[in-house]
C-alpha cells in the first residue's frame, strides 16, 4: 500500500510543478502539455510495479458499467465537440459584440451582462469552452476601451466554474462523478438548481464589492463588429446542440446512454457538413478547426488518474480514506475536502479519486457525490491549480500580457470562493432535507 502511494503522490506532486512552472515541452513547431505526459508515466511505474492488479485495470476499462472512464470520457469530448464547433463560426464571440454593444458606455452595466451570459452560456456548453473563447476577447476589448480587464476576466471565471454546476454537461468533473454513482441528467438538474442559484448569486455579490471602485470609471472604447459568415452551419451547430441537450434530459426515460446520444449527435453534425462541403464544393474548415482543438490529453490523463485510483482502491487506500472522513456531516466534510482537495491534485484527479472513495462507504453517497461536485467546481477560482481552467485563463492572460499570479488567485479565492463554497453547500443541505 505505501508503495503505490508514494507513487501517486510523486506524480500528482511533478504534475502540479509541471503546471506552475513547466506547463509545455515545445519539440520543434509542436507542443505538448507536460501534466498528461507525467500522469501517464506515473500509471504506468504503478502498473509496473503492481503488475498483479493490471487485470483488474483492463477489467475497469472494458466493463458495461456507468464508472467506465472511456464512456464518460466519449460523452465530455462529444460535448466539447459540439461547443467548439459553435466557437468555430464565432458564435460566442458575436454574442460578447453585442452584449458589448447594449452596455454602450456604463462598466456596471456591461459587467452584469458579461457576467448573465457567460453563466447562462456555461450551463449549456462547459466552462473550458467559454473559458478559451471569452478570455482574448475580453483582453482585446479592455484594450480597446481603456479599461481594467480584471474586473471582467474575474467575471467570466466565476460565473464559468459556478454556473457550471448547473447541468451535468457543464464541467467534466459533473459527468465523471454523476455518471459514475447512476445519476441521470434530469435527477441531477433538480437538486443542482438550487446551490447553483445560490453560489452564482453569492459569487455575483462577492465581485461587485471586490471590483466596485474600479466599475466606476466610464468606458470609451466600442465593441468590435462580428459578423457570422456561415448563418447555415451556425443553425445546423445549434440545432445539434440543442437537440443533444434535450435527449441528454430524456436519456433516463428513453433508455439511451447518455455517452452515446452524445456521440450520435456528433456523428450528425459530421454528416451536415460532409453534405454542406460537397455541396458547395469546399472543404468543411469548421469541422476540421474544431477537430484541431479538441482537448485529446485529457483521454490519456484520465485514464491514467483512473489506473492509479483502481489500483489505490484495490489496496484499500480509497477505503481507509471513507473511514477516515466517516458517514456523518457528509455535505460539509465532502464539499470541503474535495475543495481542498482538488486545489493540491487538481479538480479531475481529485474527482475520479472520491469517486471511488465514495464508492467504498455506502452510508450518505448522494449527499457527498453532490457535495463533491460542488467542491470540484468552486474549487476553480481558487487556486491556480484547481482546474484545468485555471491553468488555461491563468496562460492566455500571460499571452496578453496580464499578470495574475498565485498570490492574486488567492486572494480572489479567499474573498469570493469561500463564501460561494459556504452558499453552494448550505443550499445543497436543506435540498437534501426537504
Amino acid at each position: 500500500m505505501l508503495t503505490s502511494i508514494i507513487i501517486c503522490a510523486a506524480t500528482v506532486t511533478l504534475m502540479i510543478i509541471s503546471i506552475l512552472f513547466f506547463p509545455k515541452l515545445r519539440i520543434k513547431k509542436l507542443n505538448i502539455s507536460l501534466y498528461w505526459v507525467i500522469a501517464l508515466t506515473g500509471a504506468i511505474i504503478l502498473l509496473i510495479v503492481k503488475s498483479k492488479y493490471l487485470p483488474d485495470v483492463g477489467k475497469s476499462l472494458v466493463e458495461n458499467t456507468a464508472v467506465n472512464p472511456l464512456k464518460i470520457l466519449a460523452l465530455f469530448v462529444c460535448m466539447t465537440v459540439l461547443s467548439v464547433f459553435l466557437d468555430e463560426l464565432d458564435f460566442f464571440r458575436y454574442l460578447a459584440s453585442r452584449i458589448l454593444k447594449r452596455a454602450k458606455t456604463g462598466q456596471i452595466k456591461l459587467f452584469i451582462y458579461l457576467y448573465l451570459m457567460v453563466s447562462v452560456l456555461t450551463m449549456f456548453t462547459s466552462n473550458d469552452i467559454i473559458i478559451l473563447s471569452f478570455t482574448p476577447f475580453i483582453c482585446y476589448f479592455a484594450k480597446n476601451a481603456k479599461i481594467d480587464p480584471i474586473p471582467f476576466l474575474a467575471a467570466e471565471f466565476v460565473a464559468a466554474n459556478t454556473w457550471s454546476m448547473a447541468l451535468i454537461i457543464g464541467n467534466p468533473t459533473n459527468i465523471y462523478l454523476a455518471t459514475a454513482n447512476g445519476i441521470d441528467f434530469l435527477s441531477y438538474f433538480k437538486v443542482s438548481i438550487l446551490p447553483t442559484l445560490a453560489a452564482g448569486t453569492v459569487a455575483f455579490g462577492m465581485l461587485l464589492l471586490m471590483f466596485k471602485k474600479k466599475l466606476r470609471a466610464p468606458i470609451s472604447g466600442e465593441a468590435e463588429d462580428v459578423v457570422i459568415g456561415d448563418k447555415l452551419l451556425l443553425w445546423v451547430g445549434i440545432g445539434h446542440l440543442a437537440a443533444c441537450t434535450v435527449l441528454l434530459a430524456i436519456a433516463s426515460y428513453i433508455g439511451a446512454e447518455m455517452w452515446l446520444i452524445s456521440a450520435c449527435s456528433v456523428a450528425s453534425l459530421v454528416v451536415f457538413n460532409a453534405v454542406i462541403a460537397i455541396a458547395r464544393r469546399k472543404p468543411p474548415k469548421a469541422l476540421i478547426g474544431c477537430a484541431k482543438r479538441v482537448p485529446y490529453e485529457l483521454v490519456p490523463f484520465l485514464i491514467s488518474m483512473f489506473t492509479m485510483i483502481v489500483i489505490l482502491s484495490k489496496e484499500g487506500v480509497t477505503t481507509e480514506i471513507a473511514k477516515l472522513l466517516g458517514s456523518s456531516m457528509p455535505v460539509l466534510k465532502y464539499g470541503a475536502a474535495s475543495f481542498l482537495a482538488a486545489n493540491v491534485m487538481n479538480n479531475i484527479p481529485m474527482s475520479v479519486l472520491f469517486s471511488s472513495i465514495i464508492s467504498s462507504s455506502a452510508a450518505n453517497a448522494q449527499s457527498a457525490v453532490y457535495a463533491t461536485i460542488i467542491g470540484s467546481n468552486i474549487c476553480a477560482f481558487f487556486t491556480p491549480i484547481g482546474a484545468l481552467a485555471g491553468i488555461m485563463w491563468s496562460s492566455i492572460l500571460n499571452e496578453h500580457g496580464y499578470k495574475f499570479g498565485y498570490l492574486g488567485f488567492l486572494k480572489m479565492g479567499l474573498f469570493i470562493a469561500v463564501p460561494t463554497l459556504i452558499a453552494a453547500l448550505a443550499t445543497l443541505y436543506a435540498v437534501l432535507l426537504i
